[in-house]
């Protein structure tokens, strides 16, 4: 198999062209605060999100790819995914001093509940042929979703309750100590029909709890300089199951960092400079034998340096940079890829955004914005087997502000350039071309929103990897 990805045109449609996903999303919350006193007061917020996610497809996650004909095997699917997400958080804030020590106090709950029912019908036996360098689509009638068999259907709760205490201690005018601790526990039940992948029906319960504490120091040898260093412990739950219906086990991790921040220009402009390195396990990534699962890794290391830079240089030209190296490697696991760098993670990134605003007189609140992010080469799959190219976009706006209004216009990938977004699955699924030219218009206020509806429609496009001069897919 080669390692390029293939030479078609990146707007080339490697499903059919009717294919489309449909996204509706409806968020309701509500954000409450009171003051029992200038040191003390209590907040309160509350998130409902509604997602309905409805994708039908000729997806090629499965089928093979003939790189001397340039046919690829592609297989009808639908993917329903509806899921209703509750989130309630409440906690209380104090300060107070013992002695000459000052305290900030952190005390807190928070409880989530996820449903979800997961749907996936897909015809295997009876694959649909596409030549990716010559396409001709409509050969094969787009069949009844109803008629499809069921590959996959499950449901699924999921209820998490967190408790936690975090205490930042001024022990000097330039000394601060943070610690804390969080505990969080979970209940997963999950409900598999009888399905191609499952084909007995089962109920699955599992449990998980973990204590994640977090330490931090900071130091200023001199005011406009910050030695700081910390440590944290975390758990993230995982809300999917693998392709045999079992939830995926939660994700622990543990980070460090230590670094220094400095002001400059008076204040006007912050310079930080950080070391870090993360540890996770357990991390889920997509299936590669079957691209609409998940799979958990065994573990995953990323470390590196950061840079960055942001504030006003004069007034009204403000600037935010950024340069990160990272080293990301697959630390463990039993599937042969142990050494591997993760995909998708570019060893260089570099982003730049400028602003300007005019200050005086009558086109006073009219902006203009310029910038660029430039992406160094990445491994397409865990495996290592393909790269993606490096690429730099340019993205520019022009803005307007006035009173609590704001108004933009954002443009992204200015100069329209051709890149490699999304990493893959495996060489036929999910390398995805980064958008094109693309320009948005936004109005909005500064009042809080406590609702709002979106609805959105997408193409599928895809692309494919075989060797040089032939193709990977996505």
């Amino acid at each position: 198999m080669g390692d390029e990805v293939a030479d078609i045109p990146f707007d080339r449609v490697l499903g059919e062209p009717d294919d489309f996903a449909e996204n509706e999303t409806l968020r309701v919350g509500y954000d409450f605060e009171h003051r029992f006193s200038d040191r003390w007061r209590v907040r309160n917020a509350f998130r409902f999100t509604r997602l309905d996610t409805f994708q039908f497809s000729a997806f090629s996650g499965f089928g093979p790819f003939d790189e001397a004909t340039g046919l690829l095997a592609r297989s009808f699917a639908v993917n329903d995914q509806p899921s209703d997400t509750f989130e309630l958080q409440t906690n209380v804030v104090g300060e107070f001093n013992t002695g000459s020590i000052e305290h900030t106090r952190l005390v807190g709950v928070d409880l989530y509940r996820r449903e979800e029912v997961d749907t996936f019908l897909a015809d295997f036996f009876s694959p649909t042929f596409l030549n990716i360098f010559d396409p001709v689509y409509g050969l094969v009638p787009r069949p009844d979703p109803d008629t499809l068999p069921v590959a996959a259907s499950s449901s699924a709760q999921s209820d998490a309750l967190g408790i936690y205490i975090q205490d930042q201690i001024t022990l000097l005018d330039n000394l601060k100590l943070l610690a804390g601790v969080r505990y969080e526990t979970i209940e997963q039940e999950t409900t598999n029909n009888p399905s191609f992948f499952v084909p007995t029906a089962s109920e699955v319960t599992q449990n998980d709890d973990a204590f994640s504490p977090r330490f931090g120091i900071v130091y200023q040898p001199i005011e406009p300089v910050s030695l700081y260093a910390s440590y944290t412990r975390s758990f993230t739950p995982s809300f999917s199951t693998d392709v045999s219906g079992q939830p995926l086990e939660p994700e622990r991790g543990e980070q460090v960092e230590v670094g220094v921040r400095a002001e400059l220009l008076d204040g006007r402009l912050t310079a930080g400079l950080a070391f870090f390195n993360i540890t996770k396990e357990n991390v889920a990534t997509t299936d590669p034998e079957n691209p609409f699962f998940l799979v958990a890794t065994g573990e995953q290391r990323s470390r590196g340096i950061e840079l960055d830079v942001t504030g006003e240089i004069l007034p009204g030209w403000n600037i935010i940079t950024n340069y990160a190296f990272t080293d990301a490697d697959i630390t463990e696991d039993n599937s042969g890829i142990e050494g591997n760098r993760i995909a998708g993670v570019p060893e260089h990134n570099f982003n730049l955004w400028t602003t300007y605003d005019i200050q005086t007189g009558p086109l006073k609140g009219l902006g203009f914005g310029l910038g660029a992010n430039v992406v160094s080469d990445r491994f397409g799959d865990d495996a290592n087997s393909f790269e993606i190219g490096s690429y730099v976009l340019t993205n520019a706006a022009i803005f307007y502000a006035r009173d609590n209004w704001h108004t933009a216009v954002n443009i992204r990938n200015l100069l329209d350039i051709d890149y490699i977004q999304g990493d893959g699955v495996n060489r036929l699924f999910n390398i995805q071309p980064g958008e094109d030219f693309t320009i948005d218009l936004l109005q909005y206020s500064f009042h809080h929103v406590l609702w709002t509806y979106s609805r959105a429609l997408a193409s599928q496009r895809q692309l494919i990897v075989v060797d040089c001069g032939n193709q990977v897919s996505s």
